[in-house]
């Protein structure tokens, strides 16, 4: 029964094929083979319930405001390699949703846009081998839940971002061979990734001296690295010679032009300092002056060696003052000058070594 059925099935293509004319093979399994007809669309005759098609090696046109294949929403295999393509147009794809594989090999893309797998929700396979691409768009892969076989060999991409491969994480087989990558510290999240998926076949183009070399194998060093991080920001040769010249050339902003004030301060303190010692010193010096000259005249004392009149007077306004010297009477004249054996001082002259007990003693009086 089942046999029979597909023998239907391939009359019925092969009978479709004679009446419209159409360039394209037809067999039994709905596989439609239109490579190598140097075909500008995909034909219209053909069934619109085939399952595969092969369009390889045509001039097909990529239409711009309209989906490539309109009339085969049952396709699952998609054949459009060696076709000048150059670039997808958004939602190229998107009446394809049982799509499978697609291939887009050799077709000369340089740029796919955010939006050309819109739709693509089942597609297994997606085949981008040897184009021209030089960048990935980050929210390329997005519509692409099922995604499993990537494959992005022999093109130009440099250098990959970190959303990007974060993004590749969940595709299970990704080849990057072929591909002129740089290897300088913006490779070492492509390493990190490569590490994680135990991949080896990834090699450096650029710098010369690691041509050839995996990027897997290579350290922080030899991407330089740490010379990145000396150096956040890329600043190119005639930046640095102009900040270099700026640099040189610029006054040296130093904290002596703010300084003077501390300075000036510092100079009248220590002036004033200088006085105020200064002046403390005189002082001392007037008042050990002022203390050694400062002496009272002798009394005067009567020609026949009486009693010095200035001591009576002053021992009788000490005695008034204060009540506690009654206690002690004052010594008489005969006895001060029972002391001398003659009774008189000649020519009224005392000794100087005399005259100060005197005084001392006169003194002791009066603060009694």
């Amino acid at each position: 029964m089942a046999a029979a059925c597909l023998l239907g099935v391939c009359c019925l293509l092969c009978a479709w094929a004679a009446v419209t004319g159409h360039p394209c093979n037809l067999d039994h399994q709905g596989w439609a083979d239109c490579h190598g007809k140097s075909l500008q669309n995909a034909p219209s005759s053909l069934p619109n319930n085939i399952t595969s098609l092969d369009l390889s090696f045509n001039s097909l046109v990529m239409p711009h405001h309209r989906t490539l294949l309109m009339h085969f929403p049952s396709l699952h295999t998609l054949n459009l390699s060696s076709n000048a393509l150059l670039v997808l147009s958004p939602a190229a794809f998107s009446n394809l949703g049982a799509l499978r594989l697609l291939d887009l090999s050799s077709c000369s893309i340089t740029y796919l846009h955010m939006d050309a797998f819109k739709g693509l929700g089942n597609l297994r396979t997606l085949l981008l081998r040897n184009n021209s691409l030089q960048e990935l768009e980050v929210s390329l892969f997005l519509p692409l839940k099922a995604l499993f076989h990537l494959d992005l060999q022999q093109n130009g991409l440099v250098s990959v971002d970190t959303w990007s491969l974060q993004l590749m994480d969940s595709v299970p087989q990704v080849r990057l061979e072929g591909n002129p990558w740089l290897c300088d510290c913006s490779a070492q999240p492509l390493q990190q990734w490569l590490w994680r998926r135990q991949a080896v076949q990834v090699t450096c183009a650029s710098p010369p001296w690691l041509r050839g070399r995996e990027v897997a194998a290579l350290d922080s060093q030899d991407l330089g690295c740490q010379m990145k991080q000396r150096f956040p920001r890329e600043v190119s040769t005639v930046q640095q010679i102009t900040v270099t010249y700026s640099n040189t050339t610029a006054p040296p902003t130093s904290k002596e032009g703010k300084s003077w004030p501390y300075l000036v301060g510092f100079l009248v303190a220590a002036v004033g300092i200088s006085i105020l010692i200064a002046l403390a010193a005189k002082c001392k010096v007037f008042h050990k002056n002022f203390t050694s000259y400062h002496h009272r005249p002798l009394p005067e004392t009567s020609s026949i060696g009486g009693s010095p009149m200035e001591y009576s007077s002053s021992w009788d306004r000490g005695s008034s003052g204060q009540g506690a010297c009654d206690s002690h009477p004052m010594p008489a004249a005969a006895d001060l000058q029972g002391e001398d054996d003659d009774g008189f001082i000649e020519d009224n002259y005392i000794q100087p070594s005399e005259q100060v007990p005197e005084e001392e003693e006169r003194q002791l009086h009066l603060s009694i």
